[in-house]
C-alpha cells in the first residue's frame, strides 16, 4: 500500500490525501432548535436537532439526559428510487446500524448530567448520496447539536467536538474520503469516528477479498487524522456564526 501516490489519479481530480469540498450551512429549518446541511462533494445530508423535556423510561428520576439519532435516505438520494422504509413497515439493518452509530458518536461528547432530564434527537436525512453518508451525518449532526445547545444557553453540556471520515485502499493506494465509485471497489473500507481530543468513538474497517495488515491500519489512521483536522476546523468555523 502506498500513501499519497503522486501518479494516482482519482476520478474527480483529487489527490489521495484530499477531502472533497465541504460546506456546512446552518439554520436551514425554521422550527428545529439547531439545523444544518452538510455537503461533502456529491453527498448532502440535512441534520436537525430537537430538544425535548423528556427522557426514555429507563432514565427517569436519575437526573441524566439522553442523545439519540434517526437516519434515513430520501427515495431519490441515489440513482434509482429507494422505497421509503416507512412503507415497508420496518427499518432496514443498515439504517438501524447507522443511526445507532450516529447516536453513540454524539453521546460521547455530551455531559448527560449537565443536560438534565432532556432528550436531544438528531434527525439525519440524506438528500444526495455519493459515499460517506454515515460519516457526513456524524460531522453535520454535531454541528446541529452544538448550534441547538448554544442557542438555548446549554453549551456547557458539550465536552468537545466529534467528526467522522472514511479512508480506504483503492487500487493499492490509501485514499481519504472515498466517494461511491471508490468505496464500491475499495480493497479496504475504513470509517473513523474521533473526538477533537484524538479519542476514537468507533473504528469500522473491512477488507474486501484480501486481508490487510497492522501497518496498513496505522497508515490509514494517520491519513484519517489529516481529514478529521480539516473537518474540525470546518465545524468550528460554521458554529462561530451562531450567537451565544
Amino acid at each position: 500500500m502506498t500513501i499519497g501516490a503522486e501518479s494516482f489519479q482519482r476520478a474527480d481530480g483529487r489527490l489521495p490525501v484530499d477531502l472533497r469540498p465541504v460546506s456546512l450551512k446552518l439554520g436551514v429549518q425554521k422550527w428545529a432548535e439547531g439545523s444544518c446541511v452538510i455537503k461533502l462533494g456529491g453527498t448532502e445530508v440535512l441534520c436537525a436537532a430537537t430538544i425535548e423535556d423528556k427522557i426514555p423510561p429507563h432514565l427517569r428520576g436519575k437526573g441524566t439526559g439522553w442523545v439519540t439519532a434517526e437516519y434515513s435516505m430520501l427515495p431519490r438520494a441515489t440513482s434509482e428510487r429507494n422505497i421509503r422504509e416507512a412503507a415497508k413497515g420496518k427499518l432496514g439493518g443498515r439504517t438501524y446500524e447507522i443511526q445507532r452509530l450516529v447516536g453513540r458518536s454524539l453521546r460521547g461528547v455530551v455531559d448527560m448530567a449537565k443536560l438534565g432530564e432532556r432528550t436531544i434527537t438528531i434527525d439525519c436525512d440524506v438528500i444526495n448520496a455519493d459515499g460517506g453518508t454515515r460519516t457526513a451525518s456524524i460531522t453535520g449532526g454535531w454541528v446541529a447539536l452544538a448550534a441547538a445547545l448554544r442557542t438555548y444557553g446549554m453549551e456547557r453540556c458539550l465536552l468537545g467536538r466529534v467528526a467522522a471520515v472514511s479512508v480506504g485502499i483503492v487500487d493499492g493506494v490509501a485514499c481519504l474520503d472515498l466517494d461511491y465509485s471508490e468505496d464500491s471497489r475499495a480493497q479496504v473500507d475504513f470509517n473513523v469516528v474521533s473526538t477533537d481530543a484524538g479519542k476514537y468513538v468507533e473504528l469500522q474497517a473491512t477488507a474486501e477479498g484480501k486481508p490487510f495488515a497492522r501497518p496498513d491500519v496505522d497508515r490509514l489512521l494517520d491519513l484519517a487524522a489529516v481529514g478529521l483536522e480539516r473537518l474540525f476546523t470546518a465545524q468550528a468555523e460554521a458554529l462561530a456564526s451562531v450567537p451565544r
